[in-house]
């Protein structure tokens, strides 16, 4: 149905994939740090010319769109804005933990509930709650992890947490129905069964001007002006 170029930068993780039809036919990624004003326009130029194709034959671009970092998000979507104003083809925005959710729930294929984690800072998380079917059961939210959270739905159900964020809130949610995930990683590979579904819907965003999902503000900090005693 469509060859649509997935952006993925949330994260620490900078990755591209190429998808035809719903498929990922080539992708290539770096989690070694947060170095995407590097490496993403590098990636995508060589991944369309592994598979012999160019920015005009693309249908659309789709972008994970957040919450993650505040930089990272940034560069992806500026870089995917300017490749949808440069070809002419449209953007389509995947929300970031929603498309974690969907990658984990399809390869688990169990009737219980995934909780995304991305790493804020210290004990917080941005997370949200979705079904089997990736239906959302608690909103996307930034959420100070206590060894109360998520109670009323782990005294329930089975509940997958997963994400770069969850390694941290294993040992305070101490519950039977509590399941973690390790290693699961964001990726654009996540990205390609959403944005050809939203293609496929003719649900896209407005490319002028469409914002990354940041959640919260961003806040910059001043260095300590070092004291030579």
């Amino acid at each position: 149905m469509a060859l649509i170029l997935n952006i993925d930068t949330a994260t620490s993780v900078c990755s591209v994939a190429l998808a035809k039809d719903g498929e990922v036919v080539g992708c290539l990624e770096n989690n070694e740090g947060l170095n995407h004003s590097v490496l993403l326009g590098v990636y995508i130029d060589r991944l369309l010319q592994e598979h012999y194709w160019d920015a005009q034959q693309l249908d659309a671009v789709a972008v994970s769109m957040g919450p993650g970092s505040y930089t990272g998000l940034r560069i992806g979507v500026s870089t995917a804005k300017g490749l949808c104003f440069g070809s002419g083809k449209p953007l389509i925005a995947i929300p970031t933990l929603q498309a974690l959710a969907n990658a984990v729930a399809r390869e688990c294929r169990e009737d219980a509930l995934y909780c995304p984690m991305l790493d804020a800072r210290r004990m917080e998380v941005y997370t949200a709650v979705f079904d089997r079917d990736n239906r959302m059961v608690l909103d996307t939210r930034a959420e100070i992890i206590t060894p109360d959270s998520f109670s009323d739905l782990l005294a329930m159900r089975k509940v997958f947490f997963f994400g770069n964020g969850s390694d941290k809130t294993r040992d305070l949610l101490a519950s039977p129905n509590a399941c973690f995930i390790s290693g699961v990683e964001t990726s654009a590979r996540h990205l390609a069964p959403l944005a050809e579904a939203a293609f496929r819907s003719g649900i896209f965003v407005n490319t002028a001007y469409f914002e990354p999902f940041y959640l919260k503000d961003f806040i910059a900090t001043v260095p300590k002006k070092k004291v030579i005693s």
